[in-house]
């Protein structure tokens, strides 16, 4: 029996889900064995929907008469933002619509609100392309390791700032110019703050948060940190040190509560994640039984997205008349645990006069607060301008090494404020 499907949005992954009910339509039958049929489209600009043959298919610039049309048992919502896809979302799921979303933004601040929704009205609330793109990263979790206790999580999730990171390490470019070109490419968003600022990679961190541990997380509680202030002189001395930066999405289960954080880190060369390029997304998951496992492929973009928004449509009308599974199970309260009580080596950049006992200053101050030294680079002076001095520390909890830098920063002969990078722990 043909299953109606309805697709609110026709943007760039709205259109690529369109295209992909179309003309896919006999490959998904063949394949799941369930006929799905677009029979609904709804945009504010109905003119995005000449490309497409939509003959059959009823059109409209009304989510509302979407969601109400009684041909449509899954709605697909692909809007993005809070408002009014919040309000849609809520909406199709009291009416008893099963609903598919990508809509990462919106899951990390509402995510409860629609779990309850889509529970309480035994309906299915399906996020697959909300995380990752085309990576099946979702399904991998609730299902391919479902056995499994998630330890840690480190995740490339941004494919903006993996291309701009990418181009500084390969081309020697400072980060505007790399940002600039990730913009001329189609990578960037404008203006792009959600992802060089670490936020867009944030809301997925949330997401994955809630689902390998089962609690509700509250956004605010995340620490975020983007990459606008990565130079090409850190690049250039972390590769020289044997590390690759990154922008990671980093969780992790602790005695005393989760990490869940976002920020650039150094990757060690030999650690798979340092050789993700350009606009590619990886999530490297360690679990208890199956051990750590990869997960690569392209983050973002039209059909990517799509592949996952329909993977879903799918795997929801398979299961239609069977008991919905919870979208998310909040069966224990966990913490998220503040930045400081983290644990970590640092990469530490200093810009500092020339002068005869700085870097015994600087070391002595790290020495009071429990910090050491691993290894240092400083660069010869040259026409008595300051000079960059590149620290590595050994492992450290975060909380005393702000601290000793609050004092380093406030020293006569710092010109800048020391720039600390944290390292992955192989």
């Amino acid at each position: 029996m043909p299953i109606g499907v309805g697709v609110i949005g026709a943007g760039i992954v709205g259109g690529g889900a369109i295209h992909t009910l179309l003309t896919h339509r006999d490959v998904i039958t063949t394949r799941s064995g369930v006929d799905l049929v677009l029979v609904h489209v709804a945009d504010l600009d109905t003119a995005r929907l000449a490309e497409f043959d939509l003959r059959g298919v009823t059109v409209s610039n009304d989510a509302a008469k979407l969601i109400q049309d009684p041909n449509v048992q899954i709605v697909c919502e692909l809007i993005g933002g809070l408002e009014p896809a919040r309000t849609f979302i809520l909406n199709a799921l009291k009416a008893g619509k099963h609903v598919v979303t990508a809509n990462k933004m919106l899951l990390a601040h509402h995510g409860p609100e629609l779990c309850r929704a889509a529970v309480d009205h035994r309906v299915e609330l399906r996020y697959e392309a909300s995380v990752a793109g085309g990576i099946p990263i979702i399904r991998s979790i609730r299902e391919g390791l479902s056995a499994d206790r998630i330890k840690a999580i480190y995740g490339i999730l941004n494919g903006t700032c993996n291309y701009i990171l990418s181009r500084m390490t390969e081309d020697g470019h400072e980060f505007d110019e790399a940002l600039r070109q990730a913009t001329a490419l189609g990578f960037a968003e404008t203006p792009p703050d959600l992802d060089i600022e670490g936020h867009d990679t944030a809301h997925k961190c949330q997401i994955l948060t809630s689902l390998c541990f089962s609690t509700e997380v509250d956004f605010d509680a995340l620490y975020i940190e983007g990459i606008t202030r990565i130079t090409h002189a850190d690049v250039a001395y972390a590769n020289d040190l044997g590390y690759a930066i990154k922008l990671l999405a980093i969780i992790q289960d602790q005695e005393d509560g989760i990490e869940a954080r976002v920020h650039p880190t150094l990757v060690p060369h030999g650690h798979q994640l340092a050789a993700v390029r350009n606009e590619f997304n990886a999530v490297y998951v360690e679990s208890d039984v199956a051990d750590a496992t990869l997960y690569y492929g392209r983050g973002a973009g039209r059909f990517p997205t799509a592949s996952a928004v329909v993977a879903d449509v799918i795997d929801v009308a398979r299961g239609i008349g069977a008991l919905p599974a919870p979208p998310f199970v909040y069966a224990k309260k966990r913490a998220v645990l503040d930045i400081g009580a983290v644990t970590s080596r640092y990469y530490l950049r200093l810009t500092t006069l020339d002068k005869p006992g700085v870097l015994g200053k600087v070391c002595t101050i790290l020495g009071n607060y429990g910090v050491s030294i691993a290894s240092c680079i400083q660069q010869e002076v040259r026409d008595g301008k300051p000079v960059p001095v590149v620290l590595m520390t050994h492992e450290t909890r975060e909380a005393e090494l702000r601290k000793a830098l609050a004092e380093i920063d406030q020293l006569e002969f710092t010109r800048e404020a020391t720039h600390a990078i944290r390292v992955l722990q192989e």
